[in-house]
């Protein structure tokens, strides 16, 4: 019995922490921090290991800093081959690259990285739950509100539904190409009443609360024209459009795109508490993973294949142009997403960092340690949390050790369109996020582009001699693109960029409707 009110207690901490952290008590974050903790401690015991170092401080004087000399910065600079076998035979073709070394690539990031996906993974039955008619400014949309209820029959004490938003343009030929983008789900412009329906809703609610309190009536009569329930202004068409960027789900729709903002939270907690919850604590029946399960980063990437299941069955979405995109920690799983899930036709990889697109054996700012404390573990798989042990019965290693690194994961994504996106650090895109460590990967990873038949950045694949260019420099000739805009944490700014750029290599031009 106090083991259920433990996994209920965390289902139901974690769920809102995801959604509205703010507002959690002190002993409910430290309810979410204690089981972190427990979880944390539980997979060291499996792995045995007894010590972690600990991970790089931001402060600039603290006795562990993070290193920001680019001396120091690669200590292991050999990197794995990325079209050598393991058996040391070269990658001559496609044919080697898809049946021999891909595989073996999955293989070790599933083993060591990001974790394996359960082979009983429940079934997900969706529902549009809300369906709208909206103008975003000056563009009619049809806003879709859908629940993808994950069957959990054999463990009924955990609850998953994910919760995504589908926005599509109206004023377009379709069906669409649609950007699935990790954030928090909304109904941009809710349709409202007309006034004669608002005159019904404001006559009725009056009633019931006069019959509720009947004091009520007097003050209404006092104030005749008054109506408690008011229509919002609807949208100025005439209104002059704002200066700058319009917003990256604007900008989508006016090129004829369509988006579905997909709420992680709903599949998995972004915290260690939420591993015994969450879709992996449902497949895991409330027990704590074994060392190579899924973290989160990779449940993530499998909600967002589940909502690319249902968009395949909605006749407004083409569905073979579906991309994925996300900033930061959302980075790292719009990343993860296109490399595991082929169907995935386009990527958009935002200031993503380690885990994401920086090589792990770079010790530049964030670093492995900062991912095997029990802070962000849970992006990854258990096994992962060997590459920051300082004691074990193993030993110790670190990012060094690692069979794979980043450049493999970027590769994983060829022959598809992938762009790998910065911001600057004078604007809030922190050097801790090593964007030289990024781009160093996406060089390395441009091998597999070109054996692929698809285009690289376009200079040699010599990631240790090619400079990184200046920010606002466009590499998005080929398939791999890499662009760092001006801007801060977010890859606003490159939207308008990688819009014609997708679109080039998906083949959509923008059609309206007759």
């Amino acid at each position: 019995m106090k083991a259920s009110y433990h996994i209920l207690l965390i289902c139901v901490l974690t769920s809102f922490y995801g959604n509205a952290q703010f507002f959690l008590t002190q002993e409910e974050r430290d309810s979410i921090n204690r089981y972190g903790r427990i979880n944390h401690e539980n997979m060291m015991a499996q792995l045995g290991i007894t010590a972690l170092r600990p991970g790089p401080s931001g402060d600039p004087t603290a006795p562990n800093a993070a290193n920001y000399d680019e001396s120091i910065a690669n200590p292991c600079p050999e990197l794995p081959e990325v079209l050598v076998t393991n058996t040391g035979k070269k990658v001559k073709d496609a044919d080697d690259w898809w049946n021999v070394r891909r595989p073996e690539i999955v293989e070790d990031f599933e083993r060591e990285v990001y974790g394996r996906l359960p082979e009983n993974i429940p079934d997900v039955t969706w529902t549009v739950k809300v369906e709208d008619k909206e103008f975003v400014r000056r563009t009619p949309v049809i806003a879709k509100q859908l629940v993808g209820h994950v069957d959990n029959g054999s463990y009924p004490s955990i609850n998953v539904d994910i919760n995504a938003m589908l926005v599509v343009p109206a004023n377009v030929e379709g069906p669409v190409p649609v950007l699935i983008m990790f954030g928090r789900p909304s109904f941009p412009a809710p349709a409202q009443p007309s006034q004669e329906d608002m005159e019904t809703i404001n006559t009725s609610f009056k009633d019931m609360m006069i019959k509720h309190d009947p004091k009520l009536k007097a003050i209404f009569d006092k104030y005749p024209a008054y109506s408690p329930i008011t229509r919002l202004p609807g949208p100025n068409f005439w209104e002059p459009l704002p200066e700058g960027d319009l917003p990256s789900t604007e900008q989508l729709l006016n090129a004829g795109w369509g988006y579905v903002t997909l709420d992680p939270s709903s599949i998995q907690a972004d915290n260690s508490a939420g591993l015994t919850s969450g879709i992996i604590g449902l497949v895991n029946k409330g027990q704590h993973r074994k060392p190579d399960d899924w973290g989160a980063l990779r449940a993530w990437a499998w909600g967002a294949a589940r909502t690319l299941d249902y968009l395949e069955t909605d006749p407004l979405v083409d569905a073979t142009k579906v991309g994925i995109e996300g900033v930061s920690r959302y980075g790292k799983a719009a990343l993860v997403t296109l490399a595991f899930e082929k169907r995935f036709a386009v990527g958009l990889i935002g200031s993503s960092g380690k885990g994401g697109a920086t090589l792990h054996r770079r010790v530049f700012g964030e670093a492995v340690e900062s991912l095997t404390g029990s802070g962000e573990s849970h992006w990854m798989a258990g096994n992962y949390l060997k590459y920051g042990a300082a004691k074990a019965g193993f030993g110790s290693k670190t990012g060094c050790d690692l069979p794979v690194d980043s450049h493999q994961l970027i590769a994983l994504c060829a022959p598809r369109p992938t762009f790998i996106s910065y911001g600057i650090p004078e604007q809030g895109d922190a050097l801790w996020l090593d964007q030289k460590g990024s781009y160093m990967a996406t060089i390395a990873a441009g091998g597999v582009f070109k054996l692929l038949g698809a285009k690289d950045l376009g200079v040699s694949n010599d990631y240790l001699k090619e400079e990184m260019p200046p920010h606002n420099t466009s590499m998005m000739d080929g398939e791999l693109a890499w662009r760092q805009h001006d801007g801060g944490h977010t890859d606003w700014p490159n939207m308008k960029y990688f819009i014609p750029w997708a679109n080039k290599f998906l083949d959509y031009q923008k059609a309206p409707a007759e």
